[in-house]
């Protein structure tokens, strides 16, 4: 499925003004007068702290924003890095840290309609919805119709929300600084708590600042985002730190802190104060159009968090439809809003706001760890158009006291987030994990330097390493033959948009424990084929990813490892004592006790040469996927693809080879049906080929051991390569004797 493209409609205002919108509301209209109870003037300190620990975050946005700017945000930049275990975590809390943010706005919403307008109580089924409820009802809807009609829209309306807003602030300050008294202010710092507060304070204003990191949600939407974005993004933190601070310095400048202390609608008392009652009236207008605004970006971020989910297949990727004629991921939107408007029934203002600050926190945190992975594995894709300042120290510190912050909430909240974070991992190993197919920067750096790493840490990260995607694994064990391996894997690895995954196992004596080995052999022979086949991956455009095991098995050990490294489809060479029974992939002990998972091919190597390719066929799951390495072979290297069924009756057997062929697409392959002895048929049309493709025999273990098998004559008898393909299935352990 081809991943939809998202209209790039925001300009820099727009961006701008998302992040403003986002974190205005709450900090100035709602928080203070808790702030100040708590801590003072010192509370002024707080929201500055806020913005500090902010800015730390909002550089490491701004580097893995202008890298990627694609839709989703910080959870696109910890899946990117960290890989989609990490990526659940982080797309399930900032979807619903989101939505629990909104439904916080919209309540706000409520109460600040519910001071002039009286809005009856509404009861059903014997259930009571209060009207301040039933406003942010109503709102909630409006914003998310609002969003599902497009972004450009919202970011006109955005636009209008801010400015407006902005200048009521900007009257409102100028007359607190006419009528301030420095006095009011002292004692800075509560004489019987100290600086004490000052911590716990900062944990309970930090929902205003949930909108710089949004401004990346939809940085797949914005203009020229080398430029617009980290603009955008230190820009809001620094307009908006800037605004709590000079708004709350001079609100408690101005009057006494007793108006402020507790007082939810502060700034609107304080305005009928200093100005009387047209200055309330606008700040009321003002507290409407803040909630209003948050509600709205934190809406149209979280739209596009889900819709990158399903992109990545952390949810189901029918999220990604986009609307034909609105351009947004109209699925995406519904749902939130869902989610939305549950949350406003469920709960109440307070836990609203804290559940979607400490969810927040946690992805702050890991989108530093992020940055420092992304620096660390460098991979050759990473060209950020701006770069955190003081780095390591920055992303760091960022990360340490985004997480340090949680510990200064309440135990029911920090237990609601820990929750969360359980769900989105179970989430992930449930279902997630056998969908998403995208290998995270921190993993595929780990498994590349497995050689190097201790055990534990290779076998964590195999454990949680997608297995959604289309995986082909290459057992490298000879120089001469190598190429031909990673080609012939990887061009299936790729005609399945999959990863190609090369492992070369180093056999240590039954006498020398691997710990030993690991620490005192010599590898620089492995090393080296390994980094050639990464050499070969890239000159034909394949991912790969390289593994050297230690064992003290050869052969047995490939088993082991595809099915570690999730494989779909493993792809060895043939050598003269390559199986434990002859013409097959497996050990006689493997055929004997385990069904075989994944996909095999076998390759006798003459010479990779896939320009005249030979598929007998005479039916069969093998032959089914002889048939699929025809189609690939076909795509990519223009093979001339010759189909061979041996049949009693001549004219059935056209009509089945025809019937056959036209079913696997390859209804354009030349056809030869013949009657007579198999073997002889296959040996006469392979005197031209360059490739023989046959599916493995059906016979079962016994009858080849006592009869031979028709696959390995013919390997002996034919000039060129041979492949030998067998399907993964489950059989009976009476088919599995006698076939």
């Amino acid at each position: 499925m081809t991943d939809e493209e998202l209209a790039k409609d925001l300009g820099p205002l727009a961006a701008l003004t998302i992040g403003i919108g986002t974190m205005i509301g709450a900090g100035i209209f709602v928080l203070p007068g808790a702030a100040v109870q708590l801590a003072g003037p010192l509370a002024a300190a707080a929201f500055v702290l806020g913005g500090a620990i902010a800015l730390l975050t909002a550089a490491s946005a701004s580097e893995l924003g202008t890298a990627m700017p694609k839709s989703g945000g910080a959870y696109y930049y910890i899946n990117h890095a960290l890989g989609p275990l990490f990526g659940s975590v982080a797309g399930w809390g900032n979807w619903m840290g989101l939505a629990f943010a909104s439904a916080f706005y919209m309540t706000g919403f409520g109460q600040y309609v519910a001071t002039f307008l009286t809005v009856p109580s509404l009861s059903i089924a014997g259930v009571t919805i209060s009207g301040v409820k039933l406003v942010a009802l109503a709102g909630g809807l409006l914003f998310v119709f609002i969003n599902y009609v497009g972004a450009k829209e919202t970011g006109k309306l955005q636009n209008g929300i801010v400015l407006i807003l902005l200048a009521i602030l900007a009257v409102f300050t100028l007359f607190g600084l006419l009528n301030a008294d420095i006095a009011k202010l002292r004692p800075f710092v509560p004489p019987d708590k100290g600086v004490s507060p000052l911590l716990p304070v900062t944990g309970l204003i930090f929902v205003s600042y949930l909108g710089f990191v949004q401004i990346t949600s939809v940085a797949e939407e914005i203009k020229d985002p080398g430029k617009n974005l980290p603009r955008a993004v230190l820009g809001s933190v620094l307009i908006v730190t800037a605004v709590y601070a000079l708004v709350l310095v001079t609100v408690l400048a101005a009057v006494d802190n007793s108006v402020v202390a507790g007082n939810e609608t502060a700034v609107v008392d304080v305005a009928r104060i200093l100005i009387g009652p047209l200055g309330a009236a606008a700040m009321l207008f003002g507290g409407l159009l803040a909630t209003a605004s948050s509600a709205n970006a934190s809406i149209l971020a979280s739209s596009r968090i889900n819709f990158a989910m399903g992109r990545d297949r952390i949810v189901s990727e029918e999220l990604n439809e986009i609307h034909p004629r609105f351009g947004t991921p109209y699925r995406s939107i519904a749902i939130t809003g869902g989610f939305i408007l549950l949350f406003i029934l469920l709960a109440d203002v307070g836990t609203l706001a804290n559940a979607g600050s400490v969810l927040h926190l946690i992805i702050y945190g890991l989108l530093n760890v992020s940055l420092v992975v992304m620096r660390v594995a460098d991979p050759d894709d990473y060209q950020p158009d701006y770069r955190v300042p003081l780095y390591p120290f920055t992303p760091i510190l960022g990360a340490i006291t985004s997480f340090a912050l949680i510990a200064f909430f309440a135990d029911t909240i920090v237990l609601l987030a820990v929750g969360f974070v359980v769900f989105a991992m179970l989430w992930y190993a449930v279902y997630a994990r056998g969908q998403a197919t995208k290998q995270g920067i921190l993993g595929k750096y780990v498994l590349q330097r497995s050689e190097d790493l201790p055990p534990a840490a290779v076998s964590a990260t195999t454990s949680v390493q997608p297995d959604g995607g289309y995986r082909v694994m290459v057992p490298l064990a000879n120089p001469a033959s190598e190429r031909d391996l990673v080609t012939l894997g990887g061009s299936v690895a790729k005609a399945n948009n999959g990863t190609l995954v090369g492992v070369h196992i180093v056999q240590v004596p039954d006498q020398t424990a691997l710990d030993s080995a690991r620490r005192e052999y010599d590898f620089a022979e492995a090393d080296e084929l390994l980094e050639q086949a990464r050499l070969d991956a890239d000159e034909l455009d394949i991912d790969i990813e390289t593994h050297t095991i230690l064992s003290h098995r050869s052969f047995e050990e490939v088993f082991d490892a595809a099915e570690m490294y999730n494989a779909d489809l493993v792809v060895m060479g043939w050598g003269p004592d390559s199986h434990g029974a002859p013409g097959r992939a497996e050990s006689a002990i493997e055929e004997m006790t385990n069904t075989l998972p994944y996909d095999v091919l076998v390759m006798k190597d003459r010479g990779f040469d896939p320009s005249s390719v030979l598929v007998p066929t005479a039916g069969g799951p093998d032959s089914d996927l002889s048939a699929s390495i025809a189609t690939v072979l076909k795509e990519f290297y223009g093979a001339e693809v010759t189909l061979l069924h041996v049949a009693d009756d001549q004219r059935e057997g056209e009509a089945f080879l025809s019937e056959w062929a036209e079913e696997r697409g390859l209804g354009d392959a030349t056809l030869e049906v013949e009657t007579g002895d198999v073997e002889r048929a296959i040996e006469s049309h392979a005197r031209d080929k360059s490739l023989l493709v046959i599916g493995a025999t059906e016979r079962g273990l016994l009858s080849r051991l006592v009869r031979g098998t028709l696959v390995l004559d013919v390997v002996d008898d034919v000039d060129c390569s041979v492949l030998l393909a067998e399907r993964s299935r489950k059989r009976s352990i009476r088919q599995r004797l006698f076939g």
